[in-house]
């Protein structure tokens, strides 16, 4: 008998592990098609991660895709009637948020469709965590309850919009802009204030969930939160309940996923590496009665998680902190050094960008502006700086913790002086923020063509490219002297606090009380 551990790669040698464990779960072996009927996709645009599919016609003139997902095509593949647990080792086809294109996308995971009680939930979270456990006993599954913060939510709004909009707000931990959106859309005060608390409850079961039974029973969702507590049952009891813990910024799609949904992390891999949930929400939209409940290891996270050293990943008890070149950047030092924070070498007349302080437990780097947020997202940083206009555009997948009240400006619309819109034909709009601009102008259920520029924005309209613009707005003199005006404000921008996700989950500790430290500052 050949032994092949020594040519398997890590990836490939954990697939094996975690396809034992899941049999010895009674999960039995599924396999699918690398291609499914496009149909599929097109009436399920919305719980796919890009709507983005690779199509083909087949020898039979059928209209086919490769899978970009795999709940879908197990969903269709098994009835009612009876339950199904079943474990995976697929590959989708997704495009990349870094570079744009597709991307074979290795996963490995477990379904369970049919009647799904607490104890298959348990059962379901207690897998998940047996299977950060295999990659590294450094890990958090962090678990949340999409019942509970629909109820929340619900208390504030009946709009869509809004719930969204708050919801996502949730998901960045982003308090300021939870307050902006009760202020804008006159949202009550008293069921905002009980969203901000249960958004900042986080931590090991037995500490949150009485403060979260509490609030649950002061809304009438009580049942929700007893759910949530029997669900994590499975995991406390064992020796990985140490790893299980109450996040509420685990947000999921309400109109697929419900009741328990949560996310893996794996100290020094920037990004989760497990999502899951029940998604009975879902399971309806397909015509299906049972329930469902699953999660997927995505194994691209993973290529170098054998590389990583689990003492340097524990000792590394520095902060590492992204700061924008320029003035802002040297505001933003003068906050933390004022907080506590303070690095004396940063401050010599040298070329450095990299500067520690041990004694202060900080570690800072000077970044372009517009690069902070990817030092971050990617985990090269665990917190930065960087303007709300910058958060807009890119949609970086990172906490935003806190405005910090400097770097004040505004998006604004800018056209020439005495400049009217006429309605009837498509405005041709000048910006190097296309995702703000579209975003505005969809909204408002405009036309639009944009015209995306990366400098000298305001010469667009004066030279008959465009009919307006839209950028960053401070004083307004640069309008003036080229005879342009502001004519709307699309949103305020001021600089913010950001984290990175996983950075959270590892020095959680540490970056709170920074944040108290320049709150109370």
């Amino acid at each position: 008998m050949h032994t092949f551990e020594p040519v398997l790669s890590y990836t490939e040698r954990l697939t094996f592990t975690l396809r034992a464990l899941y049999a010895s779960f009674g999960y039995r072996p599924y396999r699918m098609s690398k291609f499914e009927d496009y149909d599929l996709y097109s009436r399920n645009k919305d719980f796919l991660v890009s709507d983005r599919v690779i199509t083909f016609t087949d020898t039979s003139g059928k209209l086919k895709a490769l899978k970009p997902d795999v709940t879908l095509s197990i969903i269709k593949n098994h009835p009612d009637g009876e339950t199904h647990k079943i474990y995976y080792n697929e590959n989708v086809y997704r495009v990349s948020k870094g570079t744009g294109s597709y991307k074979e996308i290795p996963q490995c995971g477990v379904e369970c469709i049919g009647a799904v009680d607490s104890a298959v939930i348990g059962e379901c979270l207690l897998l998940a965590a047996k299977s950060l456990d295999e990659i590294s006993r450094d890990f958090i599954l962090d678990v949340s309850s999409l019942d509970i913060l629909n109820a929340f939510v619900d208390c504030l709004t009946d709009s869509k919009r809004v719930r969204d909009e708050l919801l996502a707000c949730v998901a960045q931990k982003n308090a300021d802009g939870i307050c902006t959106l009760c202020e804008q859309y006159d949202l009550p005060a008293d069921p905002a204030a009980k969203l901000l608390e249960l958004m900042t409850l986080c931590g090991a079961p037995d500490r949150v969930m009485p403060r979260v039974a509490a609030l649950c029973r002061e809304i009438g969702c009580e049942s929700c939160a007893d759910a949530l507590r029997e669900a994590m049952a499975a995991v406390q009891s064992g020796e990985l309940g140490g790893h299980a813990r109450v996040d509420f910024s685990v947000v999921s799609d309400p109109n697929y996923y419900n009741g328990v949904i949560f996310k893996g992390f794996i100290n020094g891999v920037s990004d989760s590496v497990l999502t899951g949930g029940q998604y009975d929400r879902l399971m309806r939209r397909m015509k299906r009665k049972s329930d469902a409940i699953g999660f997927a290891l995505y194994l691209d996270t993973l290529e170098r998680a054998d590389e990583i050293d689990p003492e340097t990943a524990q000792g590394d008890d520095l902060l590492n902190i992204a700061l924008p070149k320029g003035r802002l950047g040297e505001k933003v030092y003068e906050m933390f050094e004022k907080a506590g924070y303070g690095c004396p070498s940063i401050r010599e007349n040298n070329r450095k960008l990299i500067f520690e302080n041990p004694a202060a437990g900080v570690r800072y780097f000077w970044v372009k502006p517009s690069d902070v947020a990817i030092y971050v997202e990617r985990g090269a940083a665990d917190i930065g700086v960087a303007g709300k206009d910058i958060l807009l555009e890119y949609e970086p997948e990172v906490y935003e913790l806190l405005d910090l009240g400097i770097g004040k400006c505004r998006m604004a619309v800018a056209a020439p002086e005495g400049y009217t819109d006429d309605g009837a034909r498509t405005l041709r709009v000048a910006t190097k923020f296309s995702r703000i601009a579209a975003d505005h102008y969809q909204k408002k259920g405009r036309d639009i063509d944009i015209v995306h520029l990366n400098g000298s924005i305001e010469i667009a309209p004066i030279l008959g490219l465009t009919d307006v613009i839209v950028d960053i707005v401070e004083t307004g003199t640069t309008l003036k002297e080229n005879h342009l005006e502001v004519i709307e404000t699309v949103v305020p921008i001021s600089a913010r606090l950001i984290a990175n996700k996983a950075s959270m989950k590892f020095k959680g500790g540490v970056i709170g009380t920074l944040v108290q430290e320049i709150q109370h500052d």
